[in-house]
């Protein structure tokens, strides 16, 4: 730098006040820059100029020296754990923001940890002033205790379990030996600072992990006082985040993401990740794990575990999946009811009732040929076997899923932990809006507590939103129902209309036109509702003030998970259950409001319209979320990184460089998981109508696994760490789900899928027995007299035929019960029943045998439990017996024999026994 630059730099020092100057250089420094440092904030003399202007030029030097992605303090010792940020206006006097910043700053340096301020003029937007925050080793080791953070103590002396055979074709899914296990397996106890000899400290700066690093940093930070207003106590960095006294808070990646790190600063865990996870050509590797564990905090590890666990489980449901629709396409051929339907001689002939009024012409039922071999694909002999093999398939995800828990709760140190600190404890929102203590019935402490009257309007709040959000899904699905109802017959005379049609008439029907444009407008309400109700949810909650992180979440994930389900599936429900059930018959039709005739569904049955309603919205929905996960950061960041380029000779640090990155959230891993369970929903709980959907889950998981990992390791800052034992609340919906699906993959079979007329007629009402399913076409519909129809009802133009076939089991004209349910009838209904109960019975008997004979927790998994439990409490107990006798020898002789006399003694009384 010039001489003028530097003149010019040391007159606006001069302007600076002494507390600004402390914000500026820190105030707990103790290395050589920070004894510099405390000559220029003090007040110089003229004749002290010179030397100051020495000192800021070595300063300064000694910046531009720094890598642009060092993650340690000006002294190149102490490292970056935390950083915080802001936007100051030193024009504005008694700014009561800069006081709460200033007092919460104090309270940091009294608890220890180490501070370092970089001023706005050295920031890349020339306004943002940056907190750097070191924990030294004293705050580390009196917080890991805090927190019972469990650390290393000796080796492990378990072997790992052997190869498993065959293990060598699995050699190019896996990972090198130090990516998937960048550490050894130790045997660990929970950290205390009287016990530091007993732990394997090789290097005190890299002993603790960086994510327990940042993790106990954001525990002080999160309890740190910076006033009292109105009266009561404020603290925590999320209040002053909310107020905007801060505008973000973070801690640092370890490096750039695509090279690297270059000494001094210590192995970049980041690039490590990119490289070996974060990759889409690693699309059919497997994920390294203890090092996502290690960077990310076992929080998120876990829903890594869990969607990869998923996703292997889903390879199975796939394969079988993709061999029942193979069945179906080789069999679409020989299908005699396609076959039937098809031939001019008999679908041909079938004259088929209006499915509107007026407008609406009769039809021939062969035009229904391609819908007819579509609907076989997936209505075929193979479905029910599906349906019963995916209500296996759950149990055994989730029984397995349990196993593979527990074994990561052994390899992470979770196997004692009951919950989170950072879950359990209050939440500071919580604390500040208490008016009220209470003694604790445990802890026998007082602490904060908020009455039931003070919390029952907002709960009455809370419910009548989440009603009235469901009951506007269900009114958006009643008017997506109105729509199809009322453009059907547009449709319909459309297309008979326009000659040029006339070609895409065979495959673009009016049913599958509006079964298209009604489920693609449904996707699109879905996806509205969807972004307006997640806004409203999260300030529905935080209103409640909830008691504990976890309570906030638990009554987050009821709301927005209750909202999903109806939102996503009640069309589906509509479609699988009730449309086509309610029509009634030519000259009795049911109308919904008085108004539109009820929908009726194709010859072949429903199954057709319920897999294309589910493909659309499973489809566009994963679809929706890989482009929004992948695109929404990285534009956000693109813009606000170009919007900062203001002067780009100054250096880009890593502090900011993550500042400009985009924020992960402490939701951002709930609606992860959300997402899954719903993916789950439409796996299991529609399947036996698309036996595909496992395998569209499956293409879907292997890109969202990479999408996740690449979106985590190079668009968001870095999450603050968190531990968590298992996957929460979502293991409970996801054993709900389980159960339902088991009942209404029953029902689909049974009353939407047309199998069970099929078996009917085949063991019952057949008369051929060489083509024992030759007829039933033309007997699954029944007959109704033209002359019947009241006049708002029948077809305009007249015609020659005085009959018209409609879908049904129902008696003649020319019966004395005409248009009555016939036996046929009475026979399909009880075999539907007993195909439900039978099914329901098979498949529950077998899920409880199964969870019966599945333990939880894997044998050789107990036995290491136990095996590290024993180990532990021997190295203690050597331990503590070996630092007793270290005391006793530091005494007087005289008291040193009389230890030996007292032990001699107790020898002798153990050789007497």
């Amino acid at each position: 730098m010039g001489d003028p630059d530097v003149l010019e730099m040391v007159q606006e020092e001069e302007r600076i006040s002494n507390r600004e100057a402390e914000y500026i250089f820190g105030m707990n420094e103790q290395s050589l820059s920070s004894r510099e440092t405390s000559f220029l904030i003090s007040e110089e003399p003229a004749s002290a100029k010179r030397f100051n202007l020495f000192l800021k030029r070595r300063l300064l030097f000694k910046k531009d020296e720094q890598s642009k992605d060092s993650i340690f303090f000006r002294d190149g010792i102490r490292q970056i754990d935390f950083v915080l940020s802001y936007v100051d206006d030193l024009k504005k006097e008694a700014d009561p923001k800069a006081e709460r910043r200033k007092e919460f700053e104090q309270n940091l340096r009294k608890t220890g940890l180490e501070l370092e301020i970089e001023d706005k003029r050295n920031s890349e937007d020339g306004k943002t002033y940056f907190v750097k925050i070191h924990a030294p080793w004293e705050v580390l080791v009196t917080y890991a205790e805090v927190l019972g953070i469990k650390m290393p103590i000796k080796e492990s002396d378990i072997p790992l379990p052997e190869n498993i055979p065959f293990s060598c074709m699995l050699e190019p899914l896996k990972l090198p030996k130090n990516v998937k296990h960048p550490h050894p397996e130790y045997f660990t106890a929970q950290f205390t600072r009287h016990r530091q000899e007993l732990f394997l400290i090789e290097d005190k700066s890299s002993f603790f992990p960086s994510s327990s690093r940042n993790r106990i940093v954001y525990y002080i930070l999160s309890r740190c006082p910076f006033g009292v207003e109105d009266g009561k106590k404020k603290f925590g960095i999320e209040r002053l985040l909310t107020s905007n006294t801060y505008s973000s808070a973070y801690p640092l990646h370890d490096g750039q993401y695509w090279k690297p790190s270059e000494p001094p600063n210590p192995v970049n865990e980041r690039y490590t990740l990119c490289q070996n996870w974060a990759r889409f050509s690693y699309f059919y590797k497997e994920q390294p794990l203890d090092l996502i564990r290690d960077y990310y905090g076992e929080k998120i590890g876990m829903y890594f575990v869990f969607l990869g666990f998923y996703t292997e489980m889903l390879s199975f449901a796939a394969v079988v999946g993709l061999a029942c629709f193979i069945y179906g396409l080789l069999s679409m051929d020989n299908n005699s009811s396609s076959t039937e339907i098809c031939d001019p001689k008999i679908g041909g002939q079938i004259i088929m009732c209006p499915l509107c009024d007026l407008v609406c012409d009769y039809w021939r039922l062969n035009t229904t040929c391609l819908a007819s071999k579509i609907s076989h694909l997936f209505d075929n002999e193979s479905t029910v076997f599906f349906a019963i093999f995916m209500g296996i398939w759950v149990t055994l995800f989730l029984e397995f899923w349990k196993q593979r828990q527990a074994r990561m709760e052994y390899e992470w140190d979770l196997v004692d932990f009951e919950e989170e600190q950072q879950q359990l404890q209050l939440r500071p929102e919580f604390e500040a809006m208490c008016k009220h203590r209470k003694i604790n019935a445990v802890t026998k402490e007082m602490e904060p507590y908020m009455p039931l009257y003070s919390r029952l309007p907002w709960y009455f709040l809370s419910g009548a939103t989440v009603t009235l959000w469901m009951a506007l899904v269900i009114a958006c699905m009643v008017a997506v129902i109105v729509y199809r109802l009322s453009v059907f017959a547009t449709f319909a005379s459309f297309m008979e209309s326009e000659a040029s049609f006339k070609h895409v008439k065979s495959f673009l029907t009016p049913q599958i036109t509006t079964s298209l444009s009604g489920s693609c407008l449904n996707f699109i309400v879905i996806l509205i509702l969807n972004f307006f109700y997640e806004k409203i949810s999260a300030w529905i909650t935080k209103m409640e003030i909830p008691r504990t992180y976890q309570e906030y979440e638990s009554s987050l994930t009821l709301k927005m998970f209750l909202f999903q389900f109806v939102n996503f599936y009640s069309s589906c429900f509509y479609v699988a259950f009730f449309k086509g059930k309610f029509v009634g018959y030519p000259g009795k039709y049911t109308y919904l409001f008085n108004v539109w005739r009820s929908e009726e569904c194709d010859p072949g049955g429903c199954l057709i319209e319920l897999t294309t309603q589910l493909t659309i919205i499973m489809t566009g929905k994963q679809i929706f979320g890989n482009i929004k996960e992948a695109i929404y950061p990285m534009v956000l960041n693109w813009w606000r990184r170009r919007k900062a380029r203001t002067n780009s000779e100054k250096l880009y640090s890593r502090w900011e460089q993550d500042h400009d990155l985009e924020t992960f959230g402490s939701l951002g891993l709930f609606y992860e998981y959300l997402e899954t369970v719903i993916q789950f929903g439409f796996v299991t709980l529609f399947v036996a109508s698309f036996p595909l959907a496992p395998l569209l889950a499956l293409l879907n998981n292997i890109i969202e696994i990479r999408v996740d990992a690449w979106k985590l390791t190079t668009q968001y800052r870095r999450p603050v760490a968190a531990k968590a034992h298992s996957i929460g609340v979502w293991q409970d919906i996801l054993y709900g789900m389980a159960v339902l699906s088991v009942a209404t993959n029953a029902f689909i079979v049974a009353f939407t899928s047309d199998i069970i007329p099929r078996l009917v007629y085949y063991y019952a009402y057949s008369k051929d027995a060489t083509a024992p399913m030759k007829g039933y076409v033309n007997d699954s519909l029944s007959t109704f007299l033209i002359a019947d129809f009241p006049n708002h009802t029948a077809p305009w133009e007249k015609r020659d035929f005085t009959t018209c076939r409609y879908r049904d089991y129902r008696y003649p004209p020319d019966h004395d019960q005409k248009y009555f349910h016939n036996m046929q009838y009475w026979h399909v209904l009880a075999a539907k029943m007993t195909f439900i109960i039978v099914m329901e019975h098979v498949v529950f008997l077998v899920k409880f045998l199964l969870a019966w004979m599945i333990p939880d927790v894997p044998k050789d998994v107990l036995e290491r439990i136990k095996r590290e439990k024993l180990m532990t409490i021997k190295i203690l107990h050597d331990f503590e017996l070996n630092k007793l006798k270290e005391n006793l020898r530091a005494n007087s002789s005289e008291l040193a024999k009389e230890v030996l006399i007292q032990e001699n003694k107790t020898q002798l009384a153990k050789s007497t026994v």
